[in-house]
């Protein structure tokens, strides 16, 4: 079996963190969120996997490489425009060939793993699978349908009126009888092959299109606040780990992990918390639930609920920074303007002066 991660798109809904960057390289806990989806695969045993990217291809290469640091082999398809799901299935025909495969949206997030429902796919019987996940807010997801015996009837897409609750979540699983469905529909109101569209041809083919429930959580991380939901329920697994420094005047509480060549000095880190690589946090507070990532500065500072990445400078702050997403190489100090609040989504390379306290 192979994989198929969709690593592509535009990332619209983090702008404009995503105007220099991938979504899918967005850190949770400080490891990108496209990380998370291959180690699944590869758990699952799923390691011949192909990539589709986009205009972002040159960073996710990057940061990927061939895959053999996960224990994969990484095929790169490139995809000219964002134009469906279901068209990053049809241009990756020559990678996937006719086996059966892993279609895994490179930004979705799923706390217990793949395995369970790859080794349900080995049946032979099943021409596709959709993991379903039950929501408050069906309106804005594609749902199913099912009828009384939990089959597949519909799927609609972003339905107005309540239909299901059950969303369709970015991981599917497919044989052959795909190529016959994604070169049959036809582009939607949107312009794009849709993956609902692909799976409702299947259906509608009478072929056995299982689906089966996700009971763990399971989050999209296409806005700030999905991420700073997932950053939170990954730093709540961790345990305390101290690779770095932390010096006589610090004080650290409750499921800390400071990595390697991490510096704390006067402060005071209350987890669940990472700090990353060659970071130093000086005279500062670091509350719960926050990720600093590698090559930052925090001095005179108080961060809380947040995602940092790296190569931030953060110093003399005099109010909290709370619920923040804050990109690559941003810097933020003191400024002597007023009034006085914080609430921050910096894009990479920002640089945003603070009030000061008038000293």
């Amino acid at each position: 079996m192979k994989g198929l991660i969709l690593s592509g798109g535009k990332g619209t809904r983090l702008r404009p963190l995503t105007y220099t960057g991938a979504k899918q390289l967005v850190p949770v806990a400080n490891k990108p969120v496209l990380f998370y989806v291959i180690e699944d695969l590869v758990e699952a045993g799923v390691t011949d996997l192909g990539i589709v990217v986009g205009d972002t291809g040159d960073q996710i290469r990057e940061a990927v490489g061939d895959g053999s640091r996960f224990g994969a082999r990484v095929t790169y398809i490139q995809q000219e425009a964002p134009l469906g799901i279901a068209h990053g299935i049809k241009i990756s025909r020559d990678f996937l060939g006719d086996d059966r495969f892993v279609l895994f949206l490179g930004d979705n997030f799923i706390r217990d793993g793949i395995v369970p429902f790859v080794e349900a796919f080995q049946d032979d019987s099943l021409n596709a699978q959709i993991l379903l996940y039950k929501v408050p807010n069906p309106e804005a997801l594609g749902v199913a349908v099912l009828d009384e015996r939990g089959n597949v009837v519909r799927l609609v897409e972003k339905p107005k009126e309540f239909v299901s609750d059950l969303a369709v979540i970015g991981i599917y699983m497919f044989d052959h009888h795909v190529w016959e469905a994604v070169n049959a529909i036809k582009p939607s109101k949107r312009g794009e092959l849709e993956i609902t569209d692909t799976i409702q041809y299947l259906v509608d083919k009478g072929l056995n299109v299982k689906a089966s429930m996700v009971h763990g959580w399971w989050i999209d991380t296409g806005k700030m606040s999905d991420i700073l939901e997932a950053n939170r329920l990954v730093l709540d697994t961790f345990e305390t780990r101290i690779l770095g420094e932390v010096d006589a005047n610090s004080e650290v509480y409750n499921k800390v992990v400071v990595e390697r060549g991490a510096r704390i000095v006067n402060s005071i880190i209350r987890g669940p918390a990472i700090i990353g690589e060659e970071t130093q946090i000086v005279n500062s507070y670091i509350g719960p639930f926050t990720s600093i990532y590698h090559h930052c500065l925090i001095q005179d500072a108080e961060i809380e609920h947040s995602v940092v990445l790296e190569n931030c400078r953060i110093v003399d702050i005099d109010q909290r920074i709370e619920d923040s997403l804050i990109g690559r190489n941003v810097e933020i100090t003191r400024s002597p303007l007023k009034p006085r609040a914080y609430k921050l989504m910096l894009g990479d390379h920002s640089k945003v002066g603070l009030i000061g306290n008038g000293r």
